[in-house]
């Protein structure tokens, strides 16, 4: 089937409020290219799972199509059509599963050497999108990093890619450090209610925290980590199993595979399911886990607020052995993991600084029971160091203005 056969009933099997978005515009669907619809179809398709600003930009996005006169459209698209697609592609079922044909799509150009000019092309249709104006700006974002827990000591200096862009503090009071992080966090999802706005990602076990915040935990998903592990171990152990069929495998579990409640929240569990699915290590390194949910969360929910706190990880060890999920007794790596941590606090910011607004977002990355921090904002001087007293809650006040 080519694009321009498409059917409302064509998308019978999508999930409901999928299946009316696509079906709404389906006038500016058919028109375009099978080397591009299905890149878009494998979005659309999980629409009803997606977060809020992952809706709004999809249903700009298709706005945006749907008012494309006919000489836009060929000189949007002009790119893509050129493609050659192989008719092993053209009959897969690309519309009910187009994230395999997306898969199967990127091995067959880079087999025919046409990745590099649809690479161009993709760039260039993302800019084109970027031009209409993004959303939720008018609300200051706050990032907070809290690293080293466990940790007694530490003699390298921390922050170093971080201290540049602000103020390093070295004399900061570190009592009640934590519960004061998390009511800040919790006194702004009070301030600016709004779903999937306000974060608290723990790579170990959660503190006390408002229900307000929406919380992931590594400890939280203990037993859909060992569900997943032993998912794994069974897939690889079959005959002719390699990376790629397990990854399309994996791709295919549902929260309900791997033993979540039906009665969850489905937009979060999916979520949570992608994390272990499609992030490398976040099934058996806490601080791994912790920092690609603090990416994943920026990218796709574009929160307010995204409190991370990272939880020492255990020691390297085989993979084979890593895999089995056996690691109750497993040696935790203080050292190794606030290394982690810090880099992953650099991380944090950097993709906090890529969405709206960054111009005037806060980030405070601190040291968890200890006396040094950092914090980002726009009214505190760069590259500076305070050796004056501070408590938590006077460094949060500092660090939003």
């Amino acid at each position: 089937m080519q694009p321009r056969d498409l059917k409302a009933e064509s998308f019978a099997a999508y999930p409901p409020q999928a299946r009316a978005l696509v079906v709404a515009h389906l006038g500016a669907l058919q028109p375009l290219p099978l080397s591009f619809l299905p890149s878009l179809l494998r979005e659309l398709i999980d629409y009803d799972y997606k977060f809020p600003a992952e809706r709004v930009a999809l249903d700009r996005e298709l706005d945006q199509l749907s008012a494309l006169t006919p000489a836009q459209r060929e000189d949007w698209f002009h790119a893509f059509s050129q493609f050659t697609i192989s008719a092993q592609l053209e009959n897969l079922d690309w519309i009910n599963q187009p994230a395999q044909f997306v898969e199967q799509l990127s091995a067959y150009l880079w087999t025919t050497h046409q990745q590099d000019a649809f690479r161009e092309a993709a760039v260039i249709y993302g800019d084109r999108l970027h031009t209409v104006a993004d959303t939720n700006t008018s609300i200051p974002r706050l990032g907070i990093a809290i690293i080293g827990q466990g940790v007694d000591t530490y003699h390298a200096p921390l922050f170093r890619k971080l201290r540049q862009h602000g103020t390093y503090f070295s004399h900061v009071d570190p009592t009640n450090g934590l519960p004061l992080f998390l009511a800040a966090v919790a006194a702004r999802a009070q301030a600016h209610p709004a779903p999937y706005a306000h974060w608290y990602v723990d790579g170990g076990q959660s503190a006390d925290h408002s229900p307000s915040l929406t919380v992931v935990s590594y400890q939280g998903l203990e037993p859909v980590r060992s569900a997943l592990l032993k998912n794994i171990q069974k897939q690889i152990a079959q005959p002719g199993m390699g990376p790629e069929e397990l990854r399309t495998r994996l791709a295919q579990l549902t929260p309900a595979d791997l033993g979540m409640d039906a009665a969850g929240d489905p937009v979060l569990d999916r979520f949570q399911l992608k994390l272990l699915t499609e992030g490398s290590g976040t099934q058996i390194f806490a601080t791994t886990f912790a920092q690609w949910t603090a990416r994943e969360a920026l990218r796709r929910a574009q929160p307010l607020t995204l409190l991370v706190r990272f939880a020492p990880r255990q020691r390297q060890r085989p993979m084979n052995e890593l895999l089995t999920g056996a690691h109750s007794n497993a040696e935790l790596d203080y050292a190794g993991s606030i290394v982690d941590a810090d880099m992953a606090a650099w991380y944090h910011w950097i993709n906090q600084q890529r969405l709206p607004g960054s111009e005037n977002a806060a980030f405070i990355a601190w040291f968890e029971g200890h006396r040094q921090a950092v914090a980002i904002g726009p009214s505190l001087p760069r590259g500076t160091e305070s050796n004056s007293p501070i408590d938590v809650a006077k460094l949060i006040t500092l660090a939003n203005g």
